[in-house]
């Protein structure tokens, strides 16, 4: 395996509750005979490395224009993960889910740091209900992630992509009016996610980042507040258990969905 592989394949294995993982493209907005770039990145606020393009490590990598889905073809190892035409003009969802990720606990601490800052309510109590250990339990987990793109105008709408979890956009980041924000709708299994924490992660022209934590109302929808020229990480991760068959089994799982676009500069 070359080394730059190698080290993208570690780099999507690093452990799910301490990284995000999003699609970060070159730039959100392209003319329609122009090339989509984007590089597939784990990491914090914002900074991370970028993997190459894997087709061991995914289910799923899509592009979604007006309800037609292009599957990404690329060559093994190479990056950005993306690097196809514009499938014409109009909004482009890109849309990547990877495959099973396993970790083990060595220290409480870090699943409790977990669970509290994702706000999993239950968690901890469920865990010591079912008499698992503090540590050396797994956990498994997998990412969902989607990102818009601007060709020409941009004209379109993001939609619901069958994921087991996704974060849908009900509006559209490059026509639209967002003086009251970017409503978002985060489902899982084709449900609304009601009461549900969402990270939002907001990278300013000059590269710095601020991290809000916001809420989804009765259907599963919240307002993300925005600004022109600023890039965008909306984040919400679902938590299960499992029931271990063997003893080396995972008996919890995580599902982290994200959702990545840049509101045009005035």
């Amino acid at each position: 395996m070359r080394l730059r592989t190698f080290v993208a394949a570690m780099l999507l294995a690093m452990p799910a509750q301490s990284h995000e993982f999003w699609i970060s493209p070159e730039t959100y907005s392209i003319g329609a005979q122009d090339q989509m770039l984007a590089d597939i990145r784990v990491g914090q606020n914002f900074k991370g490395g970028a993997y190459s393009y894997l087709s061991s490590k995914f289910v799923r990598f899509d592009l979604v224009q007006n309800g037609k889905v292009i599957a990404v073809e690329g060559r093994e190892g190479d990056r950005p993960a993306l690097a196809a035409a514009a499938p014409g003009e109009g909004l482009v969802t890109i849309v990547h889910q990877t495959t099973d990720y396993l970790l083990t606990y060595s220290e409480a601490e870090k699943f409790v740091n977990f669970v509290e800052h994702k706000d999993f309510d239950g968690v901890l109590e469920q865990h010591r209900a079912r008499g698992l250990p503090d540590t050396g339990f797994r956990e498994r987990y997998s990412r969902y992630a989607k990102s818009l793109i601007a060709v020409g105008a941009g004209q379109g709408a993001d939609q619901e992509v069958g994921m087991e979890t996704e974060i849908v956009a009900l509006a559209n980041p490059y026509s639209d009016d967002l003086s009251g924000g970017l409503p978002v709708r985060v489902l899982y299994q084709g449900a609304v996610r009601a009461d549900t924490q969402v990270e939002l992660f907001e990278r300013a022209p000059d590269g710095t980042v601020e991290v809000t934590k916001l809420r989804t109302d009765a259907a599963g929808e919240v307002y993300v507040p925005v600004k022109a020229g600023h890039e965008y990480l909306v984040d919400a991760v679902v938590m299960r258990p499992l029931e271990p068959v063997a003893e080396n089994d995972p008996v919890w799982e995580s599902l982290w969905a994200s959702l990545t676009f840049k509101v045009p500069g005035e």
